[in-house]
């Protein structure tokens, strides 16, 4: 039986006629930046997630950039972020001219440990820029209580969380800007890149849709030295469409990690595998479901050997990374990141996988550590 990490094609049947229908309207329309499709979407999402605004641009990596523009942070500012995430989240960071300054993450979250923060900040720091790491949201109110204290701005690095909330209130409305991405994998992915950001405040949601044009509000008049970074109408329209199943498809994606949670338990695999837990407050959305495991390495050839597909998120900490080697860090200043890239993996979990497959990928994970 064969298990892939994401069956996009599976959720794509399903929605077959409502996505080509947006597609062909589109077409027949023929405006494919910008414009009505993408006001569309950006009303919708932030009614979704609870913000005032949301303005939409052309990756996740860009709705990180763009919010730091839109807050001037660039050189000779600092912004904190984790060491444990996808190269986008420091990448932005150093594209918008400031250094980014990593604490570590906690242990069972994964997600930033506002303990470590105050040790971090100094006369440069600007932002503080948490990960909901996997599906679920780092502790805003610990990370906000620092930030107010500080006078530090929070950009919320949503790209994995649309959905999620903490205490009632959803990712992307826990900060002064939340970031999302519409990468075709994310549980509202597109059919290419795109990415929004959301926002409670007025003047920085004009600001934010200056920045992706350029910089402009009126054709060929420059306010700003702003970017190119504009949603795609074809993009927003496929969005549109396959938001008003994102709540389905996270709640199968939540009864999915229900099931791992009582099959990893009949198989008594507690001294190998560890599974994610969701932090007091959190409505986790899964989107990846992340478990450590011993012989990490091992077990994923075997899984691939039998055709279950799985994936290491992320496998090299930011510090460690060669390009990163001016900052200074070395091996060992972030131990719980560099244990969790040791020794994590993820493994299937979207909304159209069978009780079978799971059971199959289970019995699976424990043959390999009955023969090991």
């Amino acid at each position: 039986m064969n298990v892939p990490l994401l069956d996009l094609k599976a959720q794509y049947k399903a929605i077959k006629p409502e996505i080509m229908a947006a597609i062909e309207a589109v077409c027949d329309e023929q405006g494919f930046i910008l414009g009505p499709r993408v006001l569309e979407l950006e009303q919708a999402v932030a009614k979704y997630v609870g913000a005032s605004h949301a303005i939409g641009c052309a990756s996740g990596s860009d709705a990180l950039l763009l919010s730091m523009m839109a807050m001037e942070i660039g050189h000779g500012h600092e912004v904190i972020t984790v060491p444990f995430t996808f190269f986008a989240t420091a990448g932005s960071i150093s594209e918008s001219g400031a250094r980014p300054v990593f604490v570590d993450v906690q242990p069972d979250t994964f997600n930033m440990d506002p303990a470590k923060i105050e040790a971090k900040i100094t006369p440069r720091t600007r932002a503080i820029m948490p990960v909901h790491l996997f599906g679920q949201c780092a502790d805003m109110e610990a990370i906000n209580a620092i930030a107010q204290r500080r006078n530090l701005t929070v950009i919320e690095d949503a790209c994995q969380a649309i959905g999620s909330s903490r205490n009632g209130v959803k990712a992307g409305a826990l900060g002064d800007t939340g970031c999302f991405s519409f990468f075709p994998t994310k549980n509202l992915g597109g059919f290419g890149d795109g990415g929004m950001i959301t926002t409670r405040a007025a003047p920085l949601s004009e600001k934010l849709m200056m920045l992706r044009v350029h910089g402009s509000k009126i054709r060929y008049v420059h306010e700003l030295p702003g970017i190119n970074s504009r949603l795609d109408a074809l993009q927003a329209a496929v969005l549109r469409v396959k938001l008003n199943h994102l709540d389905k498809w996270v709640e199968g994606r939540q009864r999915n990690a229900r099931r791992y949670e009582q099959l990893f338990a009949d198989a008594k695999l507690s001294e190998r595998i560890t599974l994610p837990k969701t932090d007091k407050g959190n409505v986790h959305v899964y989107n990846q479901f992340t478990i450590r495991a011993h012989r990490r390495d091992d077990l994923r050839t075997y899984l691939k050997e039998k055709g279950i597909g799985s994936e290491t998120y992320y496998p090299i900490p930011l510090h460690l990374q060669s390009c990163y080697r001016e900052l200074g860090y070395k091996k060992g200043d972030f131990p719980i990141s560099e244990r969790a890239a040791e020794e994590v993996m993820s493994l299937p979990v979207y909304a159209e996988l069978t009780e079978d497959q799971q059971a199959h990928v289970v019995r699976t994970i424990a043959d390999f550590y009955r023969h090991a």
